[in-house]
């Protein structure tokens, strides 16, 4: 097994810019070339000082007709959008320029000091100011001393979106709240030593502390809460070797970003906001390639926080609006986040300062079994078994305290399987030992932990057999007792038209069996039925913060489990593309114009995720919990596409004949 250190990054050096590349295909990641190209193109414009910095740098996406009609050789013009900050004064502006041809084609400031306000996404080397002003201010080293906490080279400060809740020092203003952890010593995981009640509220551009909240007298946690070996002891011996064994190699092709497994096509993408991005994914069906979706990603998630205290309150992580989910990825490692046989993607994204970093190996594939696909046993003969398996590509992401994979699975019988998994460490406060939290309950001694949810939600730029779809809600539904159920037993099933979209804001409910299809109306299978995809959510709670309250306004997205929107290349991001310190934005007001959805281009947009209530399990690091949804092929083929698949027995030892006897 490789070394588990699983997050790293490859500054790549700025020198002389070399051209982009004449022939990349319009959806290929950026490049190295491409970040540098761009950023020279605006300090030759003029448009950047000593103390400019870039939040964040993404491709631009041409028209689909562009991308649907390309042929390779085919000349592209690649397009990135760059937000800049300038440091010294907090203003902010939004440029794009095209690498193809050396211009910079606008510059739109950014009105981020006027309602409905919105920063720019935080800096790394603003973590690190964060933490320069948090120590040297004398109000939160008397604060500390108050405490007894004298060793101030062991204090942690974390900083933190601060939400926006219209305070006049805040408003317009670039802020960050920073919350105080100890360590016993150095090495120490900070996160067991919660200094409760301790607040330091900053202004980044003037670098001033606005002012310090100092509430209560709780004492620190003095409980580790290490989780590595040498703290934890020798590990186990007891579990014997799995070994993953491809000796004829993987069963997928790969060409540049171009990946063939099965009946499957895709491209992979990678951006430094919303990480993972597939597209123009087909599935073969006969000699056709069969277009399912032309784009999906999970571009956003919200944290709430449920406790009350003037230390949570005001916690709603945006983490890919507010942090950026790529920017922050890992270096996956063979071994420690993938088994198998594995073809790694690199990724690029910009530094602080407009200079392509690379990511080596952010994103893996690979094929795992997945159990039985289909069966059967017919009496007085063998039973006839195929083997299922999928392909996975992943990658994640760490966030502060918090890990997130993305895992996106692709199934031989045409299904698309969606699963995020969280882990990492639970953000904790202090308490009294004991003493009883509605709101935060006692995972160590001492050590409390909010209430919270992880909304995640996942963007399908929908394509079934083509760009003109409509989507249908399905549900069960029970028949009274009487001439149409005289037996009681009767059941049947009904869909009806989102119409518009008005109508197609929706909750899942599992007790009628919720779900949503989308078909497309212009082509039938062979039993006349439009062909479709099934949406089937794995609902849990949708927000839990009430109407009226400011993270209900930001996170509006995260109130329902279904957006449905036509669709727009500037609707990307279901929070609006400057969540941070916005009063709301995103789908809440592109759907007020209550559009059309009837037999048009589509965008589905799904909420789902776990509604955390911590346990002590999840103490001092917290197993994988797990959400998601899947995406099946109804109606869409005309048999299970399965049935070609080849007898494995022979390859595993079993008798002739076999148990999987043709």
């Amino acid at each position: 097994m490789e070394n588990c250190h699983c997050h790293s990054a490859t500054s790549v050096q700025p020198g002389t810019v070399a051209h982009p590349s004449a022939h990349p295909h319009p959806l290929d990641p950026l490049s190295a070339v491409e970040i540098s190209a761009a950023r020279q193109i605006l300090q030759d414009a003029g448009k950047l000082t000593e103390t400019s910095r870039f939040p964040q740098v993404l491709p631009v996406e041409p028209e689909k007709a562009t991308v649907l009609s390309h042929r390779a050789g085919d000349a592209v013009e690649r397009r990135l959008v760059l937000t800049v900050l300038d440091t010294a004064t907090g203003a902010a502006a939004e440029a794009v320029v095209s690498v193809s041809a050396a211009e910079l084609i606008s510059w739109i400031p950014l009105n981020s000091h006027e309602h409905p306000y919105g920063q720019p996404q935080y800096l790394f080397e603003e973590y690190d100011l964060a933490a320069e002003i948090v120590k040297a201010d004398p109000q939160w080293q008397a604060a500390m001393a108050r405490r007894g906490l004298t060793e101030l080279e062991n204090a942690f400060a974390a900083p933190l979106a601060p939400g926006s809740f219209g305070r006049a020092d805040e408003v317009g203003r670039r802020v960050v709240r920073s919350l105080t952890f100890m360590r016993n010593f150095p090495g120490d995981s900070p996160w067991a030593h919660p200094v409760e009640g301790l607040i330091v509220h900053i202004d980044l551009t003037e670098r001033r502390v606005i002012r310090v909240e100092d509430d209560g007298d709780i004492p620190v946690p003095a409980a580790e809460g290490n989780y590595t070996p040498e703290f934890t002891g020798p590990a186990r011996t007891s579990l014997k070797p799995i070994e993953i064994s491809q000796p004829e190699g993987p069963s997928f092709q790969v060409d540049g970003n171009q990946v063939s497994w099965e009946n499957w096509k895709l491209r992979v993408g990678f951006n430094a906001k919303e990480g993972l991005v597939l597209n123009t994914v087909t599935f073969r069906d006969g000699e056709e390639d069969r277009s399912v979706l032309y784009r999906a990603s999970v571009p956003e998630m919200v944290v709430p926080y449920g406790d009350t205290t003037n230390t949570r309150f005001w916690i709603s992580y945006f983490d890919a609006g507010e942090y950026l989910l790529g920017k922050n990825a890992n270096s996956l490692k063979l071994g420690c986040d993938c088994l198998g046989v594995i073809h790694y993607f690199d990724g690029f994204v910009a530094d602080d300062h407009g200079n392509p970093v690379k990511i080596p190996q952010v994103i893996c594939m690979h094929e795992e079994d997945y159990g039985i696909l289909w069966k059967h046993t017919e009496p007085g003969q063998d039973s006839v078994v195929r083997r299922s398996r999928r392909l996975v590509i992943s990658y994640f992401a760490t966030i502060g305290n918090y890990d997130y994979g993305f895992f996106w699975y692709f199934y031989l019988d045409g299904t698309i399987q969606v699963e995020a998994k969280a882990t990492g460490i639970v953000f904790a406060g202090a308490t009294l030992p004991g003493v009883p939290n509605r709101h935060a309950p006692e995972v160590a001694p001492g050590v409390i932990a909010p209430v919270h949810q992880h909304l995640f939600c996942a963007r399908l730029d929908v394509a079934i057999d083509g760009l003109e779809n409509t989507v249908e809600e399905g549900e069960v539904v029970g028949i009274p007792m009487g001439p149409e159920n005289p037996y009681g037993n009767a059941f049947t099933h009904r869909r009806t038209v989102l119409a518009r979209e008005s109508e197609a804001s929706r909750l899942a409910d599992t007790a009628v069996g919720r779900s949503w299809y989308v078909t497309n109306p212009n082509r039938l299978n062979r039993v006349g039925q439009p062909t479709s995809y099934h949406l089937i959510p794995q609902p849990g709670p949708t927000l839990m913060a009430q109407p009226g309250s400011s993270v209900a306004e930001r996170a509006a997205f995260a109130t329902k489990h279904l957006w449905v929107t036509p669709f727009d290349p500037a609707e990307r991001f279901p929070a609006g593309d400057y969540p941070n310190q916005h009063v709301g934005d995103g789908l809440k007001r592109w759907t007020a114009a209550d559009r059309d959805l009837q037999n048009t281009d589509l965008v589905l947009w799904h909420v789902f995720g776990p509604t955390h209530i911590p346990r002590t399990e999840d103490w001092p690091i917290m197993p994988v919990d797990y959400s998601g949804f899947m995406f099946k092929p109804y109606g869409f083929l005309d048999q299970n596409p399965a049935l070609d698949l080849p007898d494995g027995a022979a390859k595993h030892g079993a008798a002739e004949g076999g148990c999987c006897a043709d």
